[in-house]
């Protein structure tokens, strides 16, 4: 489920998003016409100041929260043209997510916390697909351990696996590795760019970190809820470069056109 914009495949993409909370003095513009897409089979990460709008951007993305104005689209799909069911529907089969809290039930094991979307869809998976991403996110020897048996390094290696089990276009992760020590962080990431390479999937990733940010095939930058950069290739001296001008508030140079 994936369109091509100006031949690239995008999973996912907004165009003249523009998402307002409040009204009046309250008026909060968190989103002022961003327009981007997220190329498949790509990982995406998208960084900014506090405030910025990046996981709105993200929210509005993956159908969690509407926009005001603008659209949303998974593949070729528009959210806004969904109703509620539909939209679950569509989450629920093309769309996966990872958090900063791992979100796991902690009365189920490993193994059934990671098959939970689907046996409450009551869907049938693809168990070759799934012993692979066992493997992949080396968890075979704790698929019967429940959450507090786990360090939350395996605990959030439950939840990337459980955002991959139902084979979905595009994994939407915030602060991933926000709850992590560094090494257990690292290996997070590994596991997702690895995920997104070996299986042509696609994951975007809001973060506030430039090390976790050089993870990524590219990097988008919002700043006062409007999209300011993309760079591609990026390293964290030169992601941490880009934030910095954002706090000093020069222009930084456009690396790719937006």
């Amino acid at each position: 489920m994936t369109s091509v914009v100006n031949g690239t495949r995008t999973a996912a993409r907004v165009v003249d998003a523009v998402k307002v909370y409040g009204s009046g003095d309250t008026e909060v513009r968190a989103l002022d016409g961003v327009s981007v897409g997220f190329p498949a089979g790509r990982f995406t990460a998208i960084m900014g100041p506090s405030g910025s709008g990046k996981s709105t951007l993200m929210h509005c993305a993956a159908g969690l929260d509407t926009l005001t104005s603008g659209s949303a689209l998974i593949g070729d799909t528009d959210l806004s043209a969904l109703d509620d069911r539909r939209l679950t529907l569509l989450r629920r089969e093309h769309v996966g997510f990872v958090f900063q809290a791992f979100n796991l039930i902690p009365t189920l094991t490993v193994a059934e916390n990671i098959t939970l979307p689907m046996d409450l869809a009551g869907a049938r998976f693809d168990a070759e697909w799934l012993d692979a991403l066992i493997d992949t996110v080396g968890l075979r020897d704790r698929l019967h351990h429940r959450p507090a048996e786990l360090s939350g390094g395996q605990q959030q290696r439950v939840a990337v696996a459980r955002a991959f089990a139902g084979r979905p276009e595009v994994v939407f992760a915030d602060e991933p590795t926000g709850n992590l020590d560094s090494r257990s962080g690292e290996e997070v990431l590994r596991l997702l760019g690895g995920t997104v390479r070996r299986a042509d999937r696609t994951v975007v990733m809001v973060t506030h970190d430039p090390v976790a940010a050089a993870h990524a095939d590219e990097v988008v930058f919002l700043a006062d809820g409007r999209l300011v950069d993309r760079m591609t290739q990026p390293t964290a001296e030169r992601v941490l470069d880009r934030l910095k001008a954002f706090d000093t508030g020069k222009p930084a140079p456009q690396e790719v056109a937006t």
